[in-house]
């Protein structure tokens, strides 16, 4: 039986209960040479310092190491008072380590006790492995300085709020202040224009210069056509140019570094960072970083400048597209409703018009599919076919045979499927007081007539969209309003509007009944400014497609113009009504 003792075995165990044993080592085998010239080469061939000290802090030993990187130390001096103040501190604190720079080298030393009372101080140099792990912590900064512009800067599509951040985030991470000069987009004043930001600022602030300020600074005109140009050192006289863009109170700048600003299309602007006389100067990653920056910047700029030449340009066709004032037409009341889009960009084709005839007027609603520029084109030529194919026709059923002629007759409209729905009428004003409305359809939502007793009765128009199909199919009804009575023609974008709890649910037609309702006996006006109130309260500021509605009703003015039978007639209706 084998026994294996704690420690191990004196040899490994070969064949079965087998132990092979070595020939145990001499002591003579196992000594540390004691001959000084060899233990000197030892430690003169270690890649780190090594200095020894007696008992009493003097020191005993320097390898060549330590002559190297700590000259000042010597053997038989105190080491507690040695001309590197560092390691002469440690020593007198009775510290185990330091760090320091000494000699443009960073140092690092750890103190090991030895026998008789006296230490052993182990120096590395660390200066190599110490830049690399700077070097990797500026990078984690600068790609976390880049991660929170581009995070930043695409927060915003408003120019104004783009160049705040643009001068904003530098400061103080990169300069002391930061100046993005612009050109702004027509109307502006075609000027260089502005906006600086400088540690201590409690907001950004702008201005405009002159053409003179872009040759004054060096570097400012090539920029400003996207040349980076030379990042060179600025004289002093070319530093003095800078204090039309610099606050009072900046003191004097040292180092100036311009940067363009690339859009997608050309440069959309400049970015000046300055940085105070006493800071250090750009080096090449700074260099580097700011163009980066530079670069995002003008990119984002580019972007918000296109967002706001669309938004421009939306805003122009929805103006274009709102609804004239309603014209007088004797013996009928008129009023409209309509709510752009929320969105300035989703143009909607919602759309009414109201046009005088020799014995009424004619009225017409509609709803251009889809959303944009497209929308707002058809939406124009619909209302322009109505305004001039109404002089030729009178008749809503066969004027709107011809619009959808001369729609689908367009080059391309079928090809593009555009198409709107449609409600045209015509309203003549009876004897009696009351309306006849003659109304064609084009697949046009259901107009709605409110009764005197508050009854809302849906008006089936039918019809097919107009545009869509050259041999569509459309329908024509007629009804009669009495006096105190009125029709509601609307686009869906009343019904569709979401709101409520979880902003998720439809305005939906029964809310429609149920508020027109409420508005019996009411003249046409207070009902559409009661719907548009009902409808914004449930929007609650959430974006929603344009919204458009027309009421017609019976003007109770007419009736005390009228010989004084039909007078009566009328005031009796309009007292039943209101009870």
């Amino acid at each position: 039986m084998t026994t294996l003792r704690r420690g191990g075995l004196a040899g490994p165990v070969s064949g079965a209960g087998q132990v092979s044993r070595r020939t145990p080592r001499t002591a003579d085998e196992t000594r540390i040479p004691t001959d000084d010239r060899l233990a000197r080469e030892l430690l003169d061939g270690l890649a780190e310092a090594v200095v020894t000290t007696d008992g009493a802090g003097k020191v005993t030993l320097v390898n060549a190491m330590a002559a190297e990187l700590l000259p000042e130390v010597s053997p038989g001096a105190d080491l507690a008072g040695c001309p590197v103040p560092t390691l002469a501190r440690a020593v007198a604190a009775g510290a185990d380590s330091f760090d320091t720079e000494h000699h443009d080298r960073r140092l690092r030393g750890t103190r090991r006790p030895l026998a008789g009372g006296g230490y052993a101080w182990y120096v590395r140099d660390v200066t190599e492995e110490h830049a690399r792990t700077d070097a990797l912590l500026a990078e984690r900064s600068r790609t976390a300085f880049l991660a929170q512009a581009g995070s930043r800067l695409g927060v915003s599509l408003h120019r104004d709020q783009t160049l705040r951040t643009t001068v904003t985030l530098p400061v103080p991470y990169l300069a002391d202040a930061a100046i993005a000069v612009h050109l702004p987009p027509p109307p502006a004043e075609h000027a260089p224009h502005w906006v600086r930001y400088a540690d201590g600022d409690p907001t950004p602030g702008s201005g405009t210069g002159s053409w003179q300020l872009t040759g004054a600074v060096p570097g400012l005109a090539a920029a400003l056509d996207g040349d980076a140009g030379d990042p060179s050192p600025w004289l002093d006289a070319e530093l003095a140019d800078l204090a039309a863009l610099l606050p009072a109170t900046f003191g004097r700048p040292g180092t100036v570094l311009v940067s363009p600003m690339m859009g997608a299309g050309g440069p959309a602007g400049a970015l000046v960072l300055v940085r105070r006389a006493g800071r250090a100067g750009f080096d090449t990653r700074d260099i580097d970083l700011a163009r980066e920056f530079a670069a995002r910047a003008g990119a984002a700029l580019a972007t918000a400048d296109l967002y706001g030449e669309q938004t421009h340009l939306a805003r122009v066709l929805q103006n274009s597209l709102l609804p004239p004032d309603l014209p007088r037409v004797p013996g009928i009341s008129l009023a409209g409703g309509y709510r752009a889009a929320g969105d300035s960009l989703r143009i909607g084709g919602d759309f009414y018009d109201v046009f005088r005839t020799g014995d009424g007027g004619m009225f017409a609603l509609g709803d251009v599919c889809g959303k944009g520029v497209g929308a707002a084109v058809l939406t124009g030529r619909v209302r322009q076919s109505l305004q001039t194919l109404r002089l030729v026709e009178h008749r809503p059923l066969a004027l709107i045979e011809l619009l959808n002629r001369a729609l689908f007759d367009t080059p391309d409209a079928a090809r593009r499927s555009q198409f709107t729905t449609l409600l045209l009428g015509s309203m003549t004003h009876q004897p009696d007081g009351g309306l006849r409305l003659r109304i064609a359809g084009g697949g046009h939502p259901a107009p709605l007539v409110l009764r005197a007793d508050g009854t809302v009765t849906p008006v089936r128009v039918g019809g097919m969209p107009i545009g869509a199909l050259a041999d569509a199919r459309f329908a024509e009804v007629e009804i009669r309003l009495a006096p105190g009575e009125l029709l509601l023609a609307h686009t869906d974008g009343i019904t569709e509007a979401r709101g409520g709890p979880q902003d998720l649910e439809m305005f939906g037609e029964h809310r429609l009944h149920r508020a027109l309702a409420a508005g019996a006996g009411l003249p046409p006006a207070a009902v559409v400014d009661r719907l548009l109130q009902l409808v914004d309260e449930w929007l609650d500021g959430q974006s929603h497609d344009d919204i458009a509605m027309l009421a017609i009703g019976t003007d109770p003015e007419s009736c005390s113009s009228r010989r004084s039978g039909t007078t009566e007639s009328c005031s009796s209706r309009r007292s039943g009504t209101t009870e």
